[in-house]
């Protein structure tokens, strides 16, 4: 009997997990091994679970998809990641395919879509929705490689602090959550804007929306 197609549900809205593993559960060869409410959850469950395939939403509190593919790619990179976002935008595309992601589908997609997507990342093969491809063959299109990002440039850590602040955290609650010293944090902040040319907390929120890092 052939096996199943292990798939670890990452997003932070619990009615789309639900409805997500409801469609997937009608599909014979496909089996719904787990759920994550957040980037930093996808990743240790992805490192527990070891499933196939995860299906990563790029919008989640703390850690966001694309930081979190990467994160997994490099302990799991056997396991695949397809994106499932409402996002279309060439940009973020192209972020979550240079972490390591195999596949960007959008949240509109009809069902049979979705099913078929996983399938193909899970046999080792890249899927783009029509969306989304249309999306990265402008960028590539309209001119040269875009030059890399300042973005690009943050260490894993100081992405996390970046997106806990623009959230709101004080330095002592991003210390306490993530379990380090408030001189660190204050650190890591200094050297993340510094990076991105950010001289106060308004331009580094400006920043974080711009690039979807939080919700406006």
């Amino acid at each position: 009997m052939k096996r199943k197609i292990a798939v670890l549900v990452c997003d932070d809205h619990a009615i789309f997990r639900q409805g997500v593993r409801s469609i997937l559960s009608k599909e014979a060869g496909i089996s719904v091994v787990g759920e994550a409410a957040d980037g930093r959850q996808a990743v240790a469950m992805a490192r527990k679970i070891r499933p196939d395939v995860v299906l990563m939403d790029i919008a989640m509190p703390g850690l966001k998809g694309f930081d979190a593919t990467r994160l997994i790619k490099k302990t799991c990179p056997a396991t695949v990641i397809l994106i499932l976002t409402v996002y279309d935008d060439e940009e973020l595309v192209a972020r979550c395919l240079q972490a390591g992601a195999s596949g960007y589908i959008l949240k509109d997609s009809p069902p049979p879509q979705l099913i078929y997507a996983i399938q193909t990342v899970s046999k080792g093969e890249q899927y783009l929705s029509p969306k989304a491809l249309k999306a990265v063959v402008n960028q590539y299109t309209q001119g040269p490689a875009p030059v890399r990002m300042a973005y690009d440039l943050l260490s894993d850590r100081e992405r996390e602090i970046l997106t806990l602040l623009a959230d709101g955290a004080s330095l002592k609650e991003v210390a306490t959550r993530l379990n380090l010293s408030v001189k660190t944090v204050d650190t890591h902040k200094y050297n993340l804007m510094r990076k991105l040319d950010i001289h106060d907390r308004t331009e580094l929120i400006r920043y974080a929306i711009r690039n979807k890092l939080v919700e406006a």
